[in-house]
């Protein structure tokens, strides 16, 4: 890929990555962010947030797992870059996908992984410019990298599912 497009969503991680290499076809989104963010239709690029806390890589990881997709160490996860592109090809407010939990939604196709720029994001659709360098690992990712150990391809266990890290999104009626 050449030319890559000006525009870019930001996405915390392990999401971002997901879009890009697990098959996520939706990209929850409020209404107003939408709005407010000008996000339309058309190719764009998918930014890798610098922000990832453990609770969200832990349940990212379990949600990803369900669709037979295996996650990156939290350290091998690119932050606070462009990874790759993504057509954007409608916004929803109701979808049985399993993908789709919240108030709204962008529909994603035809992602294409690039060799990750250093960028910094913002909210909403934004023209982005190179950076000098990614997010550094933050301490709490070395608990999940390679050992050298016998068991380091095992996949994370879990008991029980990982406690959700944000709420559904979803307004209650009055």
């Amino acid at each position: 890929m050449t030319a890559l497009p000006t525009l870019a969503l930001s996405v915390r991680q392990p999401w971002a990555w997901a879009i890009i290499f697990g098959g996520k076809v939706i990209e929850n989104r409020s209404l107003g962010a939408i709005r407010s963010g000008g996000m339309t239709p058309g190719r764009i690029c998918i930014h890798a947030a610098a922000g990832m806390t453990e609770k969200e890589y832990r349940w990212g990881y379990w949600r990803l797992e369900r669709h037979g997709v295996r996650c990156p160490s939290p350290s091998d996860l690119i932050r606070g870059g462009i990874i790759g592109t993504v057509e954007v090809t409608g916004i929803i407010t109701e979808s049985e996908s399993e993908w789709f939990g919240g108030e709204a939604g962008l529909t994603l196709a035809d992602p294409k992984a690039i060799a990750p720029i250093p960028a910094r994001g913002t909210l909403g659709y934004f023209e982005w410019q190179r950076a000098v360098d990614f997010s550094p690992p933050l301490p709490w990712m070395a608990r999940y990298a390679p050992s050298g150990g016998l068991f380091d391809d095992l996949p994370l266990a879990f008991d029980e599912e990982p406690a959700k890290p944000f709420g559904t999104g979803r307004r209650k009626p009055r």
